[in-house]
């Protein structure tokens, strides 16, 4: 799988180029939003978002430079190293996380590359999660051979490893890891038949062009990813794009919109940032397509809108969990197609 290469999209013969995706980014807004909904019905439940719970289960001490983590080792942040948590805990975790409605449960490691005991150990928390009866997904970094197979057998649902930002931009945000590196854990992932989660950030200093060139990155993948997160970065302290300069918020809303026109039947997630986001910004980007989301308290190790708002939201928009009280035709279109994978987060240095 290389940089850029050529493929057949899932509902085109024809691949995505920079160019005609950022034809869709320079629609007038109105327009933009009225294809994406179009798009979003015809292979989604219009109202309906799955919901996910996220679990940072080795925090900090990761040796990457990506310049938005505060996980990362060489930034001095308020994020502390700590050791993987006990079993007993993620399931206790998880044991909340299904009681407040979500239904997948991420877990993300602050690691570079897991160890083989490391791998094991997540193995067991990924069969207790899903003896929950829970939707997995973990991000734990870069896979070796034959680590993706391990973490299929013990139940993995999805895996999520971002690309962040497209092949040019990116960089000039992290030098630890190439574009390459991840693109060949991808291919792990997809080779031993675990869904991808894989998406970026925007508002990391990139132009409309190189925000255009990760959606063709993502959208040209044979097949592309079930499960799309698009963050806006979450800015800390002690890193190195804490002073970034805001996006457009309608920018960030035109990104969901062109995830959603080019990748169809994938999930689109509303991922980190949304903390910061009124709620009349999130009405649009669900409008735009966005159709999964974190939900709960806390991210890795950002906060996340509280339950209570969450749950007034979705009354107030008349949204509902995927699967619950929908009976209409596109409930067996979103159940054909791949659910979202829980996990994304803009400061996951494991992503």
């Amino acid at each position: 799988m290389d940089t850029l290469s050529v493929h057949k999209t899932q509902e085109s013969d024809t691949a995505w180029t920079v160019q005609t995706i950022l034809d869709l980014y320079q629609l007038p807004f109105m327009d933009l939003l009225f294809r994406a909904q179009q798009v979003h019905r015809e292979h989604h439940e219009p109202n309906a978002v799955q919901l996910s719970s996220l679990l940072s289960i080795k925090t900090g001490g990761c040796p990457e430079d990506c310049s938005y983590c505060p996980q990362s080792s060489r930034y001095d942040t308020a994020v502390e190293r700590d050791k993987l948590m006990p079993l007993d805990q993620v399931i206790q975790a998880a044991q909340q996380a299904k009681a407040a409605g979500a239904q997948r449960f991420c877990m993300g490691a602050a690691w570079r590359n897991p160890k083989p005991h490391q791998v094991d150990a997540v193995a067991d928390m990924i069969r207790a999660v899903k003896g929950l009866g829970l939707e997995t997904c973990v991000t734990l970094g870069m896979l070796r051979d034959g680590q993706a197979a391990q973490l299929k057998q013990a139940g993995l649902d999805y895996y999520n490893h971002n690309l962040d930002t497209s092949p040019e931009f990116y960089g000039q945000i992290i030098t630890t890891r190439t574009y390459q590196d991840r693109l060949d854990t991808l291919a792990r992932v997809r080779d031993a038949g675990i869904h991808v989660c894989c998406g970026g950030i925007v508002g990391l200093g990139e132009s409309r062009r190189e925000r255009a060139g990760l959606i063709a990155q993502l959208a040209n993948m044979n097949p592309y990813p079930e499960s799309v997160p698009i963050n806006n970065l979450v800015k800390v302290q002690g890193t190195p794009l804490a002073d970034n300069e805001e996006i457009d918020p309608f920018e960030f809303v035109r990104t969901i919109a062109v995830a959603r026109i080019t990748m169809p039947s994938t999930f689109v997630r509303l991922s980190a940032g949304r903390e910061a986001m009124p709620d009349s910004l999130q009405a649009l980007c669900f409008m735009a397509g966005a159709n999964s989301m974190f939900y709960g308290e806390k991210l890795l190790t950002t906060g996340n809108p509280q339950l209570q708002a969450d749950q007034a939201l979705f009354q107030r928009l008349g949204l509902k969990p995927v699967g619950q009280g929908h009976s209409d035709d596109h409930a067996a279109t979103a159940d054909s197609a791949a659910r979202p994978c829980a996990c994304t987060s803009s400061e996951l240095a494991a992503s």
